[in-house]
């Protein structure tokens, strides 16, 4: 690899997400419709002078331990049977952390394919989804992108027809919200209000945006606390706005609503942006290559 390369890394939005129940390992067994959209950080890999180095524009790095992005690079060469050369990676952030969106993971996962291109181009997908996953449960998806059923961790892909073609509306609180807190309250609360997952399949494959935004759905708002109540008061503000479905990204805080025309999901952009400072734009992207 003599010169920089680098790739987009989009995020993801859970268009419908089902917890169904711990599993033996302790993880929880999920059901999810997944979509890349594009709003998306930019990773950048280029030969190093000595070690693994990170530097993320806009983005503060955790200290005193690896990245998820080093952890990812020696699984890749463990797999090769080679050592770690020197390598540089630099992350454009665009897609904010911690906001249910898969940002961290869609780096990890641009960084793979980084990778592959430079240093083991024959590589198959399932092989580098495997590697993926290693790192995390979402990497399997975001290294294969498009509209996906996700299963088992997360890990477990059946790509499903493309979304139709519309336009969303993401828009961040300032807060966070601790997974772990929320997978806690899923063992202990009766979940009432499930997403229709084999409905929204059956749309998807007839091409039916609306009655893919009637299903968008997410457990977790059945089981946020009180004090992340803003979650929903953004929900109604996108529904007022004009949405035709609005619902919580993975486990949260961030909310996309779901437009049909440009100018509608501009229009409340601008107004939700008002408010809330996080507020993106975008569409949805289809698998990657």
């Amino acid at each position: 690899m003599r010169k920089a390369s680098r790739r987009e890394a989009p995020a993801k939005v859970n268009l419908a997400l089902d917890i169904l129940g711990r599993r033996p390992d302790g993880y929880h067994e999920l059901r999810s419709v997944m979509q890349t959209v594009s709003l998306c950080d930019t990773v950048e890999l280029r030969e190093g002078e000595s070690g693994f180095s990170l530097l993320a524009e806009g983005f503060a790095l955790p200290e005193g331990k690896k990245t998820l992005e080093q952890q990812a690079a020696e699984a890749f060469f463990a797999h090769l049977g080679r050592r770690l050369p020197p390598l540089a990676v630099r992350l454009t952030k665009r897609t904010p952390a911690y906001a249910g969106l898969g940002g961290g993971s869609a780096d990890v996962a641009a960084l793979l394919r980084l990778l592959r291109d430079a240093y083991a181009p024959e590589m198959t997908d399932d092989t580098l989804e495997a590697i993926g996953a290693e790192a995390g449960s979402d990497m399997p998806f975001c290294l294969r992108g498009g509209t996906a059923l996700a299963e088992g961790r997360g890990e477990i892909l059946t790509d499903l027809p493309a979304l139709p073609d519309c336009f969303l509306v993401l828009c961040k609180p300032p807060f966070p919200i601790p997974t772990p807190t929320l997978f806690a309250r899923a063992d202990s609360v009766d979940i009432r209000n499930r997403p229709d997952i084999p409905g929204m399949r059956a749309a998807l494959e007839a091409g039916d945006l609306e009655g893919v935004a009637a299903r968008v759905g997410n457990v977790f708002e059945e089981l946020l606390p009180p004090e992340y109540g803003e979650v929903f008061t953004i929900r109604d503000a996108l529904r007022e706005a004009g949405a035709m479905g609005a619902s919580m990204s993975g486990s949260g805080p961030t909310v996309f609503g779901l437009f049909r025309g440009e100018d509608d999901a501009r229009a409340a952009a601008e107004r939700l942006g008002c408010r809330w400072r996080e507020t993106f734009l975008a569409r949805p992207v289809g698998k990657l290559s």
